[in-house]
Order: C-alpha cells, then structure tokens, then sequence
C-alpha cells in the first residue's frame, strides 16, 4: 500500500513540475526574442510625424469608488500635452460612495476650463468595468479610445507618443509600459514591481518581436475604435476583459504594438487585501479568458509557435495550480523517497526552471527596469528580492489556485476592484482608511496552517537527512507565512 501510495504521489509530483519547467522555458524562448529582435521590432514600426492632423480622441476614465486616487487622475488628463479641442473625457462613474460628490464637482471645474468631459453614471454595475467601457462606446466621438484605469498618472505626452503608431492601418491597440510610483513603499509593492517589470519588458516585448499574440493590459493603452467594434465589443463573461478583447481582435487579424520605452506610472496594491482581490481577478479571469478563447486560437491559421505561445500565455494563471500541487506533494515524497528507493538527484534537471526565471528576472529588473547606475547596488537588491518573490509567489499559490479552478468550474463572482489609497512614498500611510476587508477568511486561516505544514516538513527533512526539499519546504514556508502574517495585520488595523 505504500509503494502505491508512493507511486501515485510520484506521478503527481512528476507532472506539476514537468508542468512548471515547460512554462518557465517558454518564458526563456521569449527572452531570446526580446534580446535577440526587441530593438528591431520597435525599429521597424511605422509612426506619423507629430505636425500631421492629430486625430480626435475618446479618454476613458472606468472607477468604481476611488474616492483617494480621483483628482489626481482628473490633474493628470488635464495636462496631457494634445489640444483641448482634439479630445474628450469620458469619466465611467459606477460609484456607491462620496466619490460621485467628488468626481461631479471635478467636472464641472474641468469642464469650466474648457475641457469636453462627461460624468457618466449607472443604475447598478452590469458587466462591471467591461459594461462601464461598453455603454461608454455608444457615445464616444473619438477615433480611438485612450483607458486608464483610476490609479493611473499618465505623462503629458502619452498621446502624442502613442497615437502616431496608428499610421499603420492593421495596428488595433498601443499599449504603454506600467511604472511604479510607490514601488518602494513596502516589501510588497517592490516584489510586485519585480514581477510586473518582468511582463512589461521580456514577455510583451518579446511577444510582439516574435509574432506571437500579446495583449492590452487594461490601461494606459490606445484602441482603434474600428478594433474594438470589429472584435466584438466589450464582452464581461470574464474577469479579464482586456486579454479577452486583446485575443479577439488578434484572431480577426489586428496587431498590437508594444511600446517598452513609454511608461505610464501608477500605483501598485500597498496591502494584502488589495494585492490579493487584485491575483483573484487575474487568475480566475485568465482560467475564464482560456476556456473561452484557447479552442479559437487553436482553430485559426496561427503557425504552431503562435499558437504554443497562445496557449502558453493565456494558461499563465493555471501554473499557480501546478505550482500548489508541486508544494503540497513535496511533503509526503519527502517521507517515502526512501522507500521508494528514488535518488533525489532525478529531480535535479528540473533547477533549469529556476535558472531560467533567475535570468529573465534579472535581466528585466537588473538591466531594464532598474535606473540605478550602480551595478554592485543593483545585483545585491537582486539577490534579497528574488528568493523573497520566490517564497511570496509560492505563498499566494493556494489563493490563486483556487480562482483558477473556479474559472474554469464557471463559477461566476463579482469584479472585486483593487483597492487604492494614493500612496506614493514611504511614508504614506493607508491605515484607518476605507476600502478594507473586515473579517478574516477562512483561505488566510488555511494559509497559517499550511505555513505548519511546510514548517514541520522542513523541520522533518533537516532531523532525518533528507536535505534535497529543504530549500522548497523553507521558502514555502516563508511565503505561507509571510502572506498569512499581512493578511491579518490589514485585518488587524481595521
């Protein structure tokens, strides 16, 4: 009965890290495109000249209850650097709260400054941001739609850099590179600017040199309306109406164009509720985005690689599931490796996933997303960042896991918006302020006992020799920790 046991717990072990180790060498496949062709993929676009006729634009402005992060999104739109006359301002108000008092009086001072802007309200929030974005079309007069998304602080000169690449007529979406402006806020915010500078250089960028499909990331990015009607519209069936969308217009034959060197700064998750509503609804509406799009993609004229890549990109989300399975496995094989007679060394060929994610993280933080020019300062920040993204990652494996499985169960849920505070420095404060969960859920009590459970799985391996899970056993447990420790400090403070 225990060599069965130990079998099966084998298999299942084998396939999650086989699993894992396939998608970290996809994402090393990408980083050869991004070194290789990223340059001369930018290079080769075409863009119009900044004194040719500039086309009129819709600026799409989705909140729901952003009551902190508002008027400094409203401060930024004004001074985009596009004339007055050649815009508008579409402010897709769904709010519940003393944000609708504030927004309305924003208007009216912009609108008196001579700026096109519109407050718009709804009812109730049907199809969430992607119902805000649709009713909005039906009035849009620009040629094409700018989004941003409320804790976005756009540069004067997004428009100008981004709509000259509409000279091409084939181009359905710009999408600009995302910033952080509180990145050094906490040990949470720097771990979520270490993954998303990952996204935002080798995966996209190296997306778009290879030919593959990439994808609007929600905002500060420019659609062609023409796209967005001849793909369909605005569909809210998932979470994540924006690779929904993004795919759609691909597979009607649409390019996307990637702009690494054009930055729109914004304001990352700065708690773990905020950090955690936000994987919920990128996990669950990726699993969601996949069931419904992957057989489409799959179906179409793509070469393979494309459609590997495809496939590959909109599974993203489903290797927390992998990642999860690999981590709660690890424990009994710890204890029947010896019975099985299996030399922990057999696992050893699957560390160039590890080696592989070690260069692309640093190569898109280090070399890329970094500004210091101290090179010995930016290698050392590396080396304490990377294994505490590694335990964190680990640690949110069950959180995600489970939106994954109910995206593709179809369980329908609510579109949770990510709370935002306005924070921007160090020493900015979100403590006693709304927006905050007030109870803890039973997913945080589960993660505390899963910390135990790779504590003693550590504590076991280290006492009987079997050192080989060690390093896996300490960082999940570090991560469960960790995670279990914020939640219930946020909750804590309430």
């Amino acid at each position: 009965m225990v060599h069965i046991a130990g079998i099966i717990v084998l298999i299942i072990y084998t396939a999650s890290i086989v699993a894992v180790t396939v998608y970290c060498l996809m994402q090393f496949h990408l980083l050869y495109y991004y070194k290789r062709f990223g340059k001369s993929a930018v290079n080769k676009l075409q863009k119009n000249e900044e004194s040719e006729l500039l086309p009129y634009v819709t600026i799409q402005l989705p909140i729901f209850n952003e009551l902190y992060v508002i008027k400094r999104l409203l401060s930024s739109i004004s001074q985009l650097d596009y004339p007055k006359e050649r815009f508008e301002i579409q402010v897709l108000d769904d709010s519940t709260d003393e944000t609708l008092d504030i927004v309305k009086k924003e208007v009216e001072k912009y609108s008196s400054l001579g700026f096109t802007i519109f407050h718009k309200t709804r009812e109730n929030r049907t199809g969430f941001k992607a119902g805000a974005l649709k009713e909005g079309m039906l009035t849009a007069s620009g040629e094409f739609i700018a989004i941003f998304d409320a804790d976005f602080v756009p540069q004067p000169d997004f428009l100008k850099k981004t709509i000259g690449y509409f000279k091409n007529k084939n181009v359905g979406v710009v999408q600009t590179r995302w910033e952080h402006i509180n990145q050094n806020h906490s040990i949470l915010t720097e771990v979520q600017a270490f993954q998303l500078n990952v996204h935002f250089t080798v995966e996209q960028l190296g997306r778009m040199a290879g030919n593959m499909l990439l994808q609007f990331n929600g905002t500060a990015g420019v659609w062609r309306k023409e796209c967005i009607d001849n793909a369909g519209g605005w569909e809210a069936d998932t979470l994540t109406e924006d690779l929904d969308l993004s795919y759609r217009a691909q597979l009607k034959g649409w390019e996307i164009v990637y702009l690494e060197d054009t930055v729109s700064p914004a304001e990352l998750p700065s708690e773990m509720h905020g950090l955690k509503s936000q994987q919920y609804r990128w996990m669950k509406g990726g699993a969601e985005t996949a069931k419904k799009v992957l057989p489409k993609v799959w179906q179409s004229e793509l070469s393979f690689t494309q459609k590997a890549h495809a496939s590959i990109h909109l599974l993203g989300s489903t290797v927390f599931l992998a990642v999860f399975t690999l981590g709660v496995f690890s424990v009994p094989l710890a204890f029947l490796i010896n019975p099985l007679n299996i030399s922990s060394d057999r696992f050893a060929i699957f560390l160039i996933s590890l080696l592989s994610i070690l260069i692309i993280y640093y190569i898109a933080n280090v070399e890329v997303a970094w500004k210091s020019k101290n090179r010995l300062k930016l290698i050392f920040k590396f080396l304490c960042l990377f294994p505490i993204f590694l335990s964190l990652s680990m640690g949110l494996s069950f959180h995600n896991s489970l939106a994954v499985i109910q995206g593709y169960w179809g369980k329908k849920t609510a579109f949770v918006r990510t709370p935002k505070f306005g924070i921007k420095n160090i020493s900015d404060q979100y403590i006693k302020k709304k927006y905050f969960k007030t109870s803890i859920s039973s997913i945080t009590i589960i993660e505390g006992l899963l910390f135990l459970y790779f504590s003693y799985s550590l504590y076991y391996g280290l006492n009987t020799g079997q050192y080989y899970f060690a390093p896996m056993h300490l960082l999940l447990a570090i991560g469960y920790g960790l995670i279990f420790y914020f939640s219930v400090k946020n909750y804590r403070f309430n």
